[in-house]
């Protein structure tokens, strides 16, 4: 029994292998991939909120069951999640990272017992995701989606345990696989309790960057990435959520 009113998605920033998941799909004509040949999906959005995974990072115990997508054609298709899993998310994030010209959907995918995966869908299901981090409760919060590398790909960049291990992570799509390319320690993007992810990506002229916290809550930072190693700068002190104002409006 769900009460209370669902987490709405609240985005704090202006500029803001394959798996063995049986998913149950609902199309407004028909079902399967091939309702999706030749589709793509406009827009997603989750649904079926459910208290059935009851963690509340996110500040209420209301995860969601479901998926809906979009498609070109006008069609709607769900992708619902078994019992034992949820969308631990705030909204769905489309991006082309196969940069096919058809957008991908990321999102936070836990199981009840192993918590949190980050996770690929597309219009027929599944894409990809990383393992689930091991542990009931355990949660990770993406960051965003960039050229991080400077080689002209499509890479996701999350935060692994943002309350507890606080690394950086950044992944690739290839196939049905989420590859770690990097890892920076010491950096967060959420404190247990709020409804948003802070920080994001930015590109003020010089190549896209991830902005995140320092894991001592103290300072705004960028990290740049490359083959070579990372650079990370504290851009300024963080006192509140407007501290990020002026760093993702590149006035730093």
């Amino acid at each position: 029994m769900v009460s209370g009113a669902p987490r709405l998605p609240s985005f704090l920033l202006r500029p803001v292998t394959r798996g063995a998941v049986h998913l149950l799909c609902m199309v407004a004509v028909l079902c399967g991939a091939t309702a999706a040949l030749g589709q793509t999906i406009t827009d997603a959005r989750y649904t079926e909120p459910t208290d059935r995974y009851a963690h509340g990072v996110l500040g209420d115990a209301i995860e969601w069951g479901a998926i809906e997508l979009s498609l070109s054609s006008g069609e709607r298709k769900l992708i619902r999640l078994p019992d034992h899993m949820v969308f631990e998310d705030l909204a769905p994030r489309l991006h082309d990272l196969d940069q096919d010209g058809d957008r991908e959907v990321i999102v936070v995918l836990t199981h009840a017992d192993k918590g949190a995966a980050l996770a690929v869908f597309d219009e027929n299901g599944l894409v990809a995701q990383t393992d689930h981090i091991g542990q009931r409760n355990r949660w990770l919060a993406p960051a965003g989606v960039g050229d991080f590398l400077r080689d002209k790909r499509q890479l996701i960049a999350y935060v692994d345990r943002p309350h507890l291990k606080k690394e950086l992570k950044i992944v690739v799509l290839e196939g049905d696989r989420l590859i770690e390319l990097a890892s920076v320690p010491n950096l967060t993007n959420h404190r247990i309790g709020d409804d948003f992810i802070i920080g994001g990506v930015r590109n003020c002229g010089d190549g896209d960057m991830i902005v995140t916290l320092s894991g001592d809550l103290k300072y705004v930072t960028n990290t740049r990435t490359s083959a070579g190693g990372h650079i990370i700068t504290r851009v300024a002190q963080f006192h509140d959520l407007e501290s990020f104002d002026p760093v993702m409006g590149c006035e730093y």
